[in-house]
């Protein structure tokens, strides 16, 4: 019976429908599962944090929530798009997990796709250094669009994490 339950599982893996959120860093698009996603806002104004890495830009006030704001165009060493948001990053996917909540900063409004599994390459290249690009979890092919997928909690590194979020537990009162 169990057998019978772990081909079902694998079959339904193989024509599974999901959903991503596709937002663009530099000049190439990057998705994300929908399920790491909470919500979409307006980035509202920053805060400046001291000694913090450059990759975290402040933290704001979302929905009585304070949380890290990070820009991943400077955690990747990406060149910046000139022709889009060029007053800033003007929205902020908001990730939330059990451990921490954090956002992150993109200049154009995401779309979200429905897309096949099997659209979905394993990645082929990690560059140099492996263990710092974990995070890439895939390919999506598109027609003439490849988006990188990526897992958002593997992005920052466990002393990041527990630099950035040891005191996020704090309700802001509105």
């Amino acid at each position: 019976m169990n057998e019978s339950k772990t081909k079902n599982s694998e079959s339904s893996r193989q024509v599974t429908t999901m959903q991503i959120v596709v937002f663009k860093l530099g000049q190439e698009e990057y998705g994300l599962h929908i399920d790491q996603i909470k919500e979409v806002v307006i980035t509202p104004a920053i805060t400046r944090m001291p000694q913090t890495p450059p990759f975290v830009k402040g933290v704001a006030n979302i929905r009585g929530n304070v949380i890290a704001l990070l820009d991943l165009e400077e955690k990747f060493g990406l060149v910046r798009n000139q022709e889009s948001g060029v007053h800033g990053n003007n929205f902020t996917l908001v990730i939330e997990s059990n451990e921490y909540k954090m956002g992150v900063l993109v200049r154009e409004v995401p779309n979200t796709l429905s897309i096949s599994s099997s659209s979905i390459e394993d990645t082929v290249f990690t560059g140099d250094h492996q263990s710092e690009q974990a995070y890439i979890t895939g390919i999506v092919k598109l027609e003439k669009r490849l988006i990188i997928m990526i897992d958002i909690f593997k992005v920052i590194n466990d002393q990041e994490a527990q630099q950035l979020f040891r005191k996020q537990n704090t309700q802001v009162e509105v």
